[in-house]
């Protein structure tokens, strides 16, 4: 069978295990699904009831980085998983701490002030150390850590974008610009008819 991969444009989660896939170019079946009104095949596949959700013939990968990781070491033509050590924290400390910051300033209303106000701080300091060791890319060509964090970076950069332009991240800026005029980000983000069973 086909793999099946269960997926919402807009969720970063989703969008990166999309990437993975396009650069491995595995074939998958998308079947875009809206968060609202999951259909019954997708709440009986996933476990979690979240996106991505990857259906194979041989059982079901329901997180994001793990469907990454499928993708990827079936066929890696652009060596996205010959990264440095170094890209594993990355991508711990994005989906860790970067990512709880995130949700707390994108979501500010449902949080005490105090607490906002540490999230961005936190988010600040992600985006501090990041600046100091970006290259072109997080080490000198692309890998699996970009794409593990682009989607959240570019989640993040706009919530206020006119402030994210305006912070001491040269290099970051550049880094989520070049992604978002990317032939890959637009192919991965085409707007797709919700499946229907």
């Amino acid at each position: 069978m086909t793999p099946i991969l269960y997926s919402f444009r807009r969720c970063p989660y989703a969008m990166r295990a999309r990437l993975a896939v396009a650069s491995s170019g595995v074939a998958v079946d998308l079947r875009e699904i809206l968060l609202r009104d999951k259909p019954a095949a997708f709440l009986a596949a996933s476990p979690s009831a979240t996106v991505p959700c990857l259906v194979t013939d041989t059982g079901v990968i329901d997180e994001s980085l793990d469907v990454m990781l499928w993708a990827l070491r079936q066929h890696d033509p652009e060596r996205w998983l010959d990264m440095p050590e170094a890209g594993w924290d990355w991508i711990a400390r994005g989906d860790g701490p970067f990512k709880r910051a995130l949700d707390r300033v994108k979501y500010a209303s449902r949080y005490e002030a105090a607490d906002v106000d540490a999230a961005r701080a936190e988010a600040v300091d992600f985006f501090d150390d990041l600046e100091v060791a970006m290259d072109t890319w997080i080490f000198a060509r692309a890998s699996l850590a970009d794409y593990a964090l682009l989607p959240f970076v570019r989640q993040f950069a706009f919530i206020d974008k006119a402030w994210f332009d305006a912070q001491p991240w040269p290099r970051v800026q550049a880094w989520l610009a070049q992604f978002l005029a990317s032939g890959r980000f637009a192919d991965v983000m085409v707007k797709r008819a919700v499946w229907q069973p």
